[in-house]
């Protein structure tokens, strides 16, 4: 039985046996009716208390929901973006393990050339050696033999007629104008021979020499019948030097080169006499054999 029939019933007795009933069972009556009634008023207002609690819950659940929607949105998100991340971290492993792949080819390739290198290396500082030994001989044969030179032909003549150094691997014999040639001539003259003698001699002894005559004038022109220019003179100078030691002294030809330098790569100054006078001068150039020489740049040919 609910409430409102209770206060129905109880009314209608209260009426129907109010003549019957003492006032103080009325009395009770009437205060169990104002407890009801409060009652009623205080379960009214729960009900109220429990309609907006089921409204706010239901709230919070729409919200929980779309909460809940959001944030397994955002995760989403988040585990595509690490998706992706592992896609590209991936890629790039793979480049990387192909280019570790590649560096460890050219590393091979690298090291096979640095050894092939560090061979050709040994082999260039075996000959290397082998020419600066070689240069070392031909350095004290050429010293040696300038100061044999200097001692044989400085024999009964002037000091500043005849020069005589080493320069790199040849020796070099500077002959003056005047001990050789009359002015502003190419014959030889009769003083010359005795020199000359002396380095035929000397070439003839030793087979491994060749000898380059080079002719030098100073810078004052000439032009006669016989002479076009200090070129012509410088040449027919040293031709004539070559000539001698051929035909007069039996020097071999073949070890025999005559070149001319005509005023050109003077010695000092054409400005005085004395400078002009340094410059006419005859070289003679005493040289291993070319073909020697060429020998000792072929490393196979170098024992």
């Amino acid at each position: 039985m609910n409430l409102s029939r209770k206060l129905i019933l109880l009314f209608s007795a209260g009426v129907v046996f109010t003549s019957c009933v003492s006032k103080k069972k009325f009395v009770s009556l009437q205060s169990e009716l104002t407890a009801t009634k409060a009652d009623l008023e205080r379960r009214g207002e729960m009900v109220n208390d429990f309609k907006n609690k089921l409204v706010s819950c239901e709230q919070e659940k729409e919200k929980m929901a779309a909460t809940s929607k959001a944030s397994q949105d955002a995760k989403e998100s988040q585990m595509n973006d690490l998706r992706a991340q592992i896609a590209d971290l991936q890629k790039v492993r793979d480049t990387q393990m192909q280019q570790v792949g590649g560096l460890t080819v050219l590393n091979q390739s690298a090291n096979e050339n640095i050894n092939r290198t560090l061979a050709q290396l040994e082999k260039k500082d075996k000959y290397i050696g082998l020419l600066q030994a070689a240069k070392s001989k031909a350095d004290s044969m050429n010293l040696a033999l300038a100061v044999n030179l200097k001692s044989v032909l400085n024999d009964g003549l002037d000091d500043t007629d005849v020069e005589v150094k080493v320069d790199k691997t040849v020796v070099m014999v500077n002959l003056s104008d005047k001990m050789l040639f009359t002015s502003g001539s190419y014959k030889i003259s009769p003083k010359a021979f005795g020199v000359l003698e002396k380095v035929a001699k000397l070439i003839q002894s030793r087979p491994d020499l060749e000898m380059m005559v080079e002719g030098y004038t100073d810078n004052v022109a000439i032009n006669t019948e016989c002479l076009d220019d200090n070129w012509d003179l410088s040449v027919k100078r040293a031709t004539a030097v070559v000539r001698t030691l051929q035909k007069k002294f039996g020097v071999d030809p073949n070890k025999l080169v005559a070149a001319g330098r005509g005023e050109y790569n003077a010695l000092t100054s054409n400005d005085t006499a004395e400078g002009r006078s340094i410059n006419r001068r005859t070289r003679i150039i005493l040289m291993p054999k070319l073909d020697q020489f060429y020998d000792l740049l072929n490393p196979d040919n170098a024992k």
